[in-house]
C-alpha cells in the first residue's frame, strides 16, 4: 500500500466527492470506505450508488452512512441498469451537492485509494480537466495476479478505441480518475448515453472533443479481492460497437 501524499492548505480540504457505483460488493465496500476516510482530505466525501445488489451491499452503504453521517451518502437505485447510469446519477447528484471536485473510482479495490490526494494535488497544480489513474502510463503497473485474458482484453481494446477515436490518452478504459466540477458541467451528463464499461470512454472522448486537458499518472492495479467481475457478453458487445456511436454522436461537439 502506498503512502498518501500530504497536501498543503487549502488544497487538502477541497471539496472532494468519490462517487462508487456498487452491485454486489458487500465484502468489498466497508474496506474502501475506512481506507478513503482515512485519508489527509477531510474534505472528501464518499458517494455510494447502489443498483439494488442482492448480497446486501445497499444495507451495508447503510450502516457506513449512519456511522459517517456527514461523509458518507447512499443512493438507492431500482436495479442494476449499468456501470454507465449509475455513475451519471452518481455524478449529477455530487455536483448538485456542490462539489468542487468529483472522483470515479471501482469498488472492488482495484484502484489505490491512497492515489487520490496526488491524483488531486496533480488536478489542482495543473490546467487539467481530469486526471486519471493511469495503467499504461510509465510506472504504471498491473497485478501479476491479473488473469492473462483481461490483460490481452484491456490491451486490445485501448489499441481499438484509439484506432478508431484517435484520442491521445494511454488508458482509455480506465475507471480511476478526478474531474473539475465545470469540466464535468461542460461535457454535460445529459449528452452522456452508454451504459456500461464504454462510459468511460465516452466520457475521454467528449473531455478530448472540448478541448479538456486530460492528464495520466501512474497508479497500481489490483486484481480484486472478493466477488466476481461485471463483465457480461454484452458489456463486451456495447464497448465493441460503442466507438462508431460516438463518432457519429458527437460529430459536431467542438471546444
Amino acid at each position: 500500500m502506498i503512502e498518501p501524499v500530504q497536501l498543503p492548505a487549502p488544497w487538502r480540504d477541497a471539496r472532494l466527492t468519490v462517487v462508487v457505483p456498487t452491485y454486489n460488493e458487500a465484502g468489498n465496500l466497508p474496506v474502501l470506505v475506512e481506507r478513503l476516510l482515512a485519508l489527509p482530505l477531510p474534505g472528501l466525501k464518499v458517494l455510494v450508488a447502489d443498483d439494488n445488489s442482492p448480497d446486501g451491499t445497499g444495507e451495508v452503504a447503510d450502516k457506513l452512512a449512519i456511522e459517517h453521517p456527514d461523509r458518507v451518502q447512499v443512493v438507492h437505485r431500482a436495479g442494476k441498469e449499468g456501470l454507465g447510469r449509475a455513475y451519471v446519477d452518481g455524478i449529477g447528484r455530487a455536483l448538485d451537492g456542490g462539489a468542487e471536485y468529483v472522483a470515479q473510482m471501482d469498488a472492488d479495490l482495484s484502484h489505490p485509494p491512497e492515489a487520490l490526494p496526488g491524483m488531486l494535488g496533480a488536478l489542482l497544480s495543473t490546467q487539467a480537466g481530469v486526471v486519471i489513474g493511469s495503467r499504461y502510463v510509465p510506472g504504471g503497473q498491473l497485478d501479476e495476479n491479473w488473469p492473462l485474458y483481461r490483460r490481452a482484453l484491456s490491451g486490445w481494446a485501448n489499441l481499438y478505441v484509439h484506432t478508431l477515436l484517435r484520442v491521445r490518452i494511454r488508458d482509455l478504459t480506465a475507471g480511476f480518475k478526478i474531474w473539475r466540477a465545470d469540466a464535468l458541467r461542460e461535457i454535460g451528463l445529459d449528452r452522456v448515453q452508454s451504459n456500461g464499461y464504454s462510459f468511460q470512454v465516452e466520457m475521454h472522448y467528449l473531455a478530448t472533443k472540448l478541448g479538456h486537458t486530460i492528464l495520466e499518472v501512474p497508479i497500481r492495479f489490483e486484481e480484486r479481492r472478493e466477488g466476481i467481475s461485471k463483465m457480461t457478453t454484452a458489456t463486451k458487445i456495447e464497448s465493441a460497437l460503442m466507438p462508431f456511436k460516438l463518432r457519429s454522436r458527437h460529430r459536431n461537439i467542438e471546444g
